[in-house]
């Protein structure tokens, strides 16, 4: 695909990396030549200096015969006036990103007036994933499909759980759980497991299930699965205005420690049921003053990565809560990884993902489209959901009797809102969408699971 991205920052930057990776052409638009010179250097992509909104610069740029334009500036108002610019030049898709709570309330709305293809909010989707997490803290990592009936969910295995040793294909038997471990982290190594794969203390296992198969599995192995009753969140920026709001909703008691006393009062009328305390959330003395050690959950939202990262940490040792701490670069995610830090939220990525997932499915006109995309352990796999639109070499043929590709799971079929743990005689059927995790990168369609595809 031909395709335009306006905005050179972290979230420009993450996509022309993935776009580029699945061999879209991408022109970079930015007002700084020296961003530009920094992706070109390391990206083949042409680069475009210049105002996004400015119809000579989209011409410039290709927008006539473009097939996309995504305008991920810092400013709302200019993403969609690059948008709006781009549809009346040319006949491209947009997608614009737009973060400010008030627009969040007329998403709707501005979408349809000004015919953009998405509205991507990384700050409300990264408060969605935390919400997530603080639902069921045992998880480090929680991704959804099928509109939330079905969750891959990511944990550490713990001795006292008595997994070790256990091979995949005992679980469901000995455990009597309809659940499917579907993705093992090892030290250095991903694994991609059949039922014969052992499973050992330490290692990082992703499961896919309902909701409820899940809870079950995780209380047969002694993990606690109830939801947070509170919360202590550092720093009150856009996520956090965004996940207070939808926790207290929940009935969870959300306090937000800020250093800026103008934000304090905002978020104090913005949030009237919330505790907003003014002072330093970086202040040791006063995180505990402030009941650190009693509470069940602690997400560190300032604006420094660094920061983030050793507030988890102190929490770590000073309280038995959730921790979460969120990381905008993304270069030391490896080092990042291996800290005992409990979750950790790039909403970075979480926005690569979503647009990936429409590239993805705006690329294939065949029988079925990419309804969710994430990249997984640690960007080296792919989960991906199908909907499956007529019949294919995939359909109506025992799994068992399918010639997959190596390394890849059919983990879950959705048929009409009944979600199945699929066996080696199950099929796929045309209305079903199918859930699969691949460490084969770049599936567009649900053909594209078999060998020779």
């Amino acid at each position: 695909m031909e395709i335009i991205i306006v905005g050179c920052g972290k979230v420009g930057t993450t996509l022309a990396e993935r776009l580029s990776a699945e061999g879209h052409n991408l022109v970079m638009i930015d007002l700084l030549s020296q961003k530009l010179n920094n992706i070109q250097n390391s990206l083949d992509v042409m680069g475009i200096e210049g105002n996004g909104a400015s119809y000579n610069i989209l011409i410039e740029a290709g927008v006539e015969t473009a097939d996309l334009l995504i305008a991920v500036t810092g400013a709302d108002e200019l993403n969609l006036l690059c948008c709006l610019i781009a549809k009346k030049a040319g006949h491209c898709q947009t997608i614009a990103r737009v973060r400010n709570p008030l627009y969040n309330q007329e998403v709707n709305f501005i979408k349809e007036s000004l015919g953009l293809t998405m509205i991507i909010n990384p700050e409300l989707a990264a408060a969605s994933e935390i919400a997530r997490l603080l639902r069921f803290p045992s998880a480090i990592k929680i991704d959804t499909f099928a509109k939330g009936r079905v969750e891959l969910l990511k944990f550490k295995i713990c001795p006292e759980f008595h997994l070790d040793g256990m091979k995949v294909l005992e679980i469901s038997s000995k455990l009597k759980c309809d659940i499917l471990i579907c993705a093992v982290e090892r030290g250095e190594d991903v694994f991609i497991p059949n039922g014969a794969f052992e499973l050992k203390d330490n290692d990082l296992v992703s499961i896919i299930g309902s909701p409820q198969n899940s809870a079950n599995f995780f209380r047969k192995i002694g993990i606690v699965i109830h939801p947070v009753k509170n919360t202590m969140i550092i720093g009150g920026g856009t996520i956090a205005h965004y996940l207070a709001k939808r926790l207290i909703a929940t009935g969870i008691r959300v306090r937000i420690i800020e250093n800026n006393k103008e934000r304090c009062k905002y978020l104090s009328d913005q949030l009237p049921e919330a505790s907003i305390i003014y002072g330093d959330g970086t202040n040791q003395s006063l995180l505990l003053e402030e009941g650190l050690s009693q509470t069940e959950s602690f997400v560190a939202l300032t604006n420094l990565d660094e920061e983030n990262i050793l507030l988890a940490l102190f929490a770590k040792k000073h309280s038995p809560a959730k921790t979460i701490a969120k990381v905008n670069r993304l270069a030391f995610t490896d080092i990042i990884d291996s800290l005992d830090i409990g979750s950790v939220i790039y909403p970075k990525y979480i926005t690569a993902d979503y647009i990936l997932q429409y590239v993805r499915a705006a690329q294939n006109s065949i029988g079925s489209n990419v309804e969710t995309l994430y990249k997984i352990l640690d960007d080296r796999a792919e989960a991906l959901e199908f909907s499956v639109h007529e019949e294919s070499p995939v359909t109506g043929i025992p799994l068992a009797q399918l010639d997959l590709k190596d390394n890849l799971l059919v983990c879950c079929i959705n048929r009409n809102g009944s979600i199945r743990i699929p066996r080696g005689q199950d099929t796929i059927q045309v209305g079903d969408t199918v859930i699969v995790v691949t460490s084969v990168t770049g599936l567009g369609d649900i053909r594209d699971i078999l060998k020779g595809k």
